[in-house]
């Protein structure tokens, strides 16, 4: 019986099979094709349901179109500043809604511990005359308390999120009415550190444009630098040309906003404040091994503990985070209202954060979002506000509406996890 040999294997094909693949970075072919490369990067993102902030960005632009063609007023400079001041309030909360729901929890309890931190400043600075920096400090405390005590219920009991703070939710604001007491109300000092909050302006012109200045310049200094130290590691960093767009593209709307609140009263002391807490926030999530933790553990929990991440401890954080963001968004609607009283964050205040959360891009789902999302939301939500008012229409349709632009937040988040899953990339 003949028995088939083997082809013998020559020294030049052995030697093919040992030689190393060089492999070339998907980055670098894109930034190799100019600004074709990017716009089709950004096409094939688009389509594999990478949709990034594109949703809420063209979702502002209709809303501004729709309600500025029903009333010129809408973006007229006093409508557009005051716009920015109202969503404060909620977009600080939202901020610490957005660690929450990175974490694939959620956080029912912050509308109440709003509340109850400012009916415990009230109380120690107006009726126990305690200083009011010290009573504001005091406040956050409280608040940071009480979201340390959902995170140990839930990380180290295991009682499960939803419980947790639908039971701080009754709690807190029950609470809150035995501080305020018979009265229901404590009205605060017009010319108080709170009441500064969202009334003071500095009418320098040079301070809106300072600050725009600012953000556009270490926005460009970082990127260098960030392109700088990629570069010097040998990995894929972003062209000059690249980062000289993406400034471009900052400038545009910091200095819009800027011009916007020059013809107005100035630059507001709310705007300065919430634009600082989102840009440290947002170090936080993407430059800190914390926020690499928080986006791990949201991500798979048990694959975290395997790494050696201390999951009951970022939980408890996370949710101590999100009570410290309530009590200060507390503060400030108590400014906006100068006073403490019985419906401080009650009404649709709970469901107006956690939407701005939402619709702003961060996952339900757990995993991913920005700090940049509860900006972005919160101007969805205060712009449906404030347009609904302009033309006088009543809080069941605004409610209506902000329910409806909140769903399709989610049905887009859950279709574009589908569509990312189908292309491989989630």
């Amino acid at each position: 019986m003949d028995v088939e040999k083997a082809p013998a294997v020559t020294e030049d094909a052995t030697a093919a099979a040992a030689a190393p693949v060089d492999t070339v970075d998907p980055r670098l072919l894109v930034r190799q094709r100019g600004f074709a490369g990017y716009l089709g990067d950004l096409l094939r993102r688009l389509r594999s349901g990478e949709l990034g902030s594109v949703p809420v960005v063209v979702g502002l632009l209709i809303i501004a179109v729709v309600f500025q063609l029903q009333d010129s007023a809408f973006l007229s400079s006093n409508n557009l500043s005051d716009l920015f001041v109202q969503s404060a309030g909620t977009g600080l909360i939202a901020v610490g809604i957005v660690f929450v729901l990175i974490l694939g929890e959620i956080d029912l309890s912050v509308g109440s511990v709003s509340g109850m931190s400012a009916a415990v400043l009230a109380v120690l600075n107006i009726n126990h005359g305690v200083d009011e920096g010290l009573a504001v400090l005091l406040a956050v405390l409280t608040g940071m308390a009480a979201g340390a005590v959902h995170g140990f219920f839930f990380a180290k009991i295991g009682v499960p999120a939803f419980v947790v703070t639908l039971a701080g939710l009754l709690g807190w604001n029950g609470l809150m009415l035995q501080i305020l007491g018979p009265s229901g109300t404590i009205n605060l000092d017009d010319d108080g550190i709170v009441a500064q909050l969202t009334n003071h302006y500095f009418a320098d012109k040079a301070a809106a444009l300072g600050l725009a200045t600012v953000c556009v310049l270490a926005f460009l200094g970082f990127s260098l630098l960030d392109a700088r130290r990629r570069k010097a590691a040998d990995v894929p960093s972003r062209p000059l040309s690249e980062i000289v767009l993406r400034t471009v593209v900052l400038a545009v709307p910091a200095y819009a906003a800027a011009f916007v609140f020059n013809s107005y009263k100035g630059l507001p002391l709310a705007v300065v404040i919430f634009v600082g807490v989102v840009v440290a926030g947002d170090f936080v999530l993407r430059r800190t091994t914390y926020g690499r933790q928080v986006f791990a553990v949201g991500g798979s929990s048990e694959a975290a503990a395997r790494a050696g991440i201390n999951v009951p401890m970022v939980r408890i954080t996370v949710y101590a985070l999100a009570g410290t963001m309530a009590a200060v968004g507390g503060l400030f609607f108590a400014s906006q209202i100068n006073a403490a009283n019985q419906s401080s964050g009650a009404g649709s205040l709970l469901m107006n954060c956690i939407a701005a959360a939402v619709i702003g891009g961060t996952s339900l789902f757990g995993g991913r979002g920005k700090t940049w999302s509860a900006l972005l939301g919160a101007l969805v939500i205060q712009s449906i506000n404030s347009g609904m008012a302009l033309l006088g229409t009543g809080s069941a349709v605004r409610d209506m509406i902000t329910g409806a632009v909140l769903l399709a937040a989610v049905v887009i988040d859950s279709v574009s996890r589908r569509t990312q899953k189908t292309a491989g990339r989630a």
